[in-house]
Parts: C-alpha cells; structure tokens; sequence
C-alpha cells in the first residue's frame, strides 16, 4: 500500500451477506443492553446500578461493596481468558463483532450513509466545492453524529446515577457538575474516536491489534485468500485463477487493506471480504470460498489443542468459583477497627477498656436487625447483653463501642485474639471477623 493510500479517507462500500448480519446483530444486542439497562428497575431502584457516592454495586438482587473486589477481579480473569480462548481459535473476532469502536464506528458509518448515500456519492459530495446540498447533507451527518454521541454520554452516566432523576435533572437544566461534565466528556470521546478517527484507532493505537499474534498459531481460523485457487487473476494472458481481480474485498474492508496480499495487522476479522466475494463467486457461478476464515495449516485443524483447553479450563474455573460465590454470596458485612490512639485504657471499675469502631454493610432491601457478640475471652463484655442493632436497606452504619473485661492476674499482659460475631436475628447467618483486645 502506497503513502497515498495509507493516507487517504476510506469509504467503506456497504456489503450484504451472513458475516454482515451477524455484525449487525452484535451491534444491536450491545447497544440494546447498554442504553435500555439504565432504564430496568428491580425493587424501586435502579437494576444495575455504580452507586459510587455510597460506595456500592448493584446488580438485580446482589449488592457489591468494596470488601467484594474479588469478584471484580474473578470477572476480569474471565474476561482475560475467554479473549485468550477465542483469539486462539478464530482470530480477531472481537474486533470485528463486539469491541465498542466497531461497534460505534459501524453506527457513525450508518449515519454518514443515511445522510450522505452510498460510497460513491460519499466521495463524490468530499470533491465537491461547499454549496447549499453539500452543507445540508453534511450538516443532518454531523447533526444526527452529535445528537448520537449526546445520548450516548447520557446512557454512559446513567450507570451511574440514576436514569429517571437523571433525564429529570436534564429537563430542568439542574443537573450535577460532575454529570454534566462525564456526559459532555464521553460524547466528545465518542465522536472523536468513533467518527473522527475510526479504524484509525484499530491500526495505531489499540495494543489488541500489536499483541494478538503471539495468541496466534497455525491452526487459528482467520481471514484468507485462497492463493492456489484464485491465481493467476482472471484477466492476465491465460489466467485461469477464480479471482476476477474486480477489487471489491478492498472497496468494502474498512481498513483499506487488500485481503489478497495475505494476513495484515490491520485486519480485524470482519469478513466484510467474504460476503463480498462470496456474491461475485455466485455470479460467475464460482464456488463460494475464495476468501473465508480459515486456518494456516489446512491439513490440521484440531478445535482441542494445550492453549485452548488451558484457556478453557482456566476460563470455567473462574466462572465456577464465581458462580459458587454468588451462591453463597452473605448480603451483609463487618468491618472492625481499632483505636489506635489509646491501645487501652482502665477504668474505675477495675476494668481493661478497648474501644473500636464497626462499620455495618446491608445488602438487603429491606431493614435488618443484627446481634452483635464478642468472642474469645471470658467475661469479656460489651454495653448491653445482648446488643441488637438495625441497619437501614442498602446502607452502611458506624458504631463506636468500647470492650470491657475485669482486671485478673489470670490473663497476661499484650494482645488477645477475639472475635467479633455479627448474626443476622431473621436467618441466622454469621460474619466472623477478628480482632484484638489489649491488656497491660
């Protein structure tokens, strides 16, 4: 590919086929979840919810806070090996399908045919000089890109603060610095990455597109031109090849590249080439196929190799021990601090005194009353026996208590460990958490 070319602005020609609808159907799942979830409620509040501003998640019926970061990281582990496994098997099938900026810059290439025509008349309307058309078709593309990114920016916070009182504080002009500031940023984020730039983003700078070769191996299905069949290209002096070299598989690849040439960097696995050949080899009554997925080594194609049953593995182990945490998932929490300024102190009583502080988590919807014990010394006390506390639905509260325990020649001087058990009265489940009560 010459500097021109590299250079140039691309105008993708639009391209119908099996692989296309399956593009299609991968950017309307993903973009059905992500702008209607916002909008789903569960219980009176939002379904999935970032609730930054008290430091909690909430998916359907399971409330996340900060003590449950492992599932945060279980998901990220399966997110990580199942990218492994797929791009083992068939390439850059994420780039191509699922990853957002195809996904947007598919949505801002729908947009620029909607107002601007097809390929050709894109081209042509750029040549032009500015006149009263052209500023109108640019003007609707720009004006439908920017209302697109806008709503977008919306859907994006409204993840994280709710859809409903954030469209109210819309209308009414009252809404938040910090909304108003992620929502414009996003938008402006979007257009530049998704119309500005595009599969410019794909070539130079993902690190997806420079790393996946070492995922790679010769028995990876991707995008290839079948040499033997196709040369020499039809047209040359007594070419008999399949390839009628009429270039559509570079016309409708939105990256530029020239599929014939072999595997490229750029590629990102759309097969955008092989709906468009598949309909030129049907109208030359060809078999379909001179372009395909396929792998390097066609004579071995083995779906169970060491990296593919290693991802696989690790990838159902994650998701195993997820789903058996969620399972198991205790919709309450306990954290214990100490006072550090004053490791203890005595009373008048004739007593050892420890102070601490407990800050109590409830995942539940509704009100919950807890007993709290202190485990781990005789006759260690706390204020009241037994000391029941509620926590309202979906919050946190603080407690500052004080551990008290008579002065015996018994028990030596330094720190003991205890334990702190918070029972919830309704079920009966337990949080255990230790700590230490001071002696001198």
């Amino acid at each position: 590919m010459t500097a021109k070319q590299q250079t140039m602005t691309f105008y993708p020609r639009l391209v119908h086929g099996r692989f296309n609808y399956w593009r299609v159907g991968m950017v309307l799942l993903t973009q059905l979840f992500f702008f209607v979830m916002p909008w789903v409620n569960w219980q009176g509040r939002q379904a999935i919810w970032f609730d930054i501003e008290h430091s909690r998640l909430l998916i359907g019926p399971w409330v996340f806070w900060p003590q449950d970061f492992i599932y945060l990281a279980a998901l990220l582990m399966a997110c990580a090996f199942a990218l492994f496994l797929w791009t083992t098997i068939v390439g850059r099938v994420w780039c191509g399908y699922s990853c957002p900026q195809t996904v947007y810059s598919q949505i801002m290439l729908w947009i620029e045919r909607l107002c601007e025509g097809d390929h050709v008349a894109r081209r042509k309307l750029a040549q032009q000089p500015w006149h009263l058309e052209k500023i109108l078709r640019k003007s609707a593309r720009y004006g439908l890109a920017i209302a697109f990114c806008l709503w977008t920016g919306f859907t994006f916070v409204a993840w994280f603060s709710p859809a409903r009182t954030l469209g109210t504080q819309l209308l009414t002009l009252d809404m938040g610095y910090w909304e108003a500031f992620w929502l414009l940023s996003y938008a402006v984020f979007t257009f530049v990455l998704a119309d500005r730039l595009r599969e410019a983003v794909c070539k130079h700078m993902c690190p997806y597109a420079r790393f996946q070769g070492v995922m790679f191996d010769r028995h990876t299905w991707v995008v290839a031109y079948d040499t033997p069949r196709g040369e020499p290209r039809r047209g040359q002096d007594g070419a008999k090849g399949d390839c009628v070299d009429c270039g559509i598989c570079v016309q409708v690849c939105p990256t530029g590249i020239d599929i014939r040439n072999g595997l490229q960097y750029e590629c990102t696995s759309c097969a955008a080439c092989i709906d468009a050949c598949d309909q030129v080899m049907e109208k030359i009554h060809k078999p379909r196929g001179l372009i395909r997925y396929a792998p390097a080594d066609a004579e071995k194609m083995p779906l169970w190799r060491f990296k593919t049953v290693l991802y696989s593995a690790g990838l159902l182990l994650v998701i195993a021990a997820m789903g058996w945490g969620l399972a198991n998932h205790i919709p309450f929490k306990m954290d214990v601090l100490r006072d550090r300024q004053q490791l203890v102190r005595q009373t008048s009583e004739g007593e050892w005194q420890n102070d601490y502080v407990l800050r109590l988590s409830n995942g539940r919807e509704q009100p919950v009353q807890f007993q709290l014990e202190a485990r781990g010394l005789p006759q260690l006390t706390l204020p009241a026996q037994p000391y029941l506390v509620t926590v309202p639905p979906l919050s946190r509260t603080e407690l500052s208590l004080s551990l008290t325990l008579p002065m015996d020649e018994a028990v030596t001087a330094g720190g003991h460990e205890i334990e702190w058990v918070l029972t919830e009265s309704q079920t009966g489940q337990q949080r255990i958490e230790h700590s230490r009560f001071f002696t001198d």
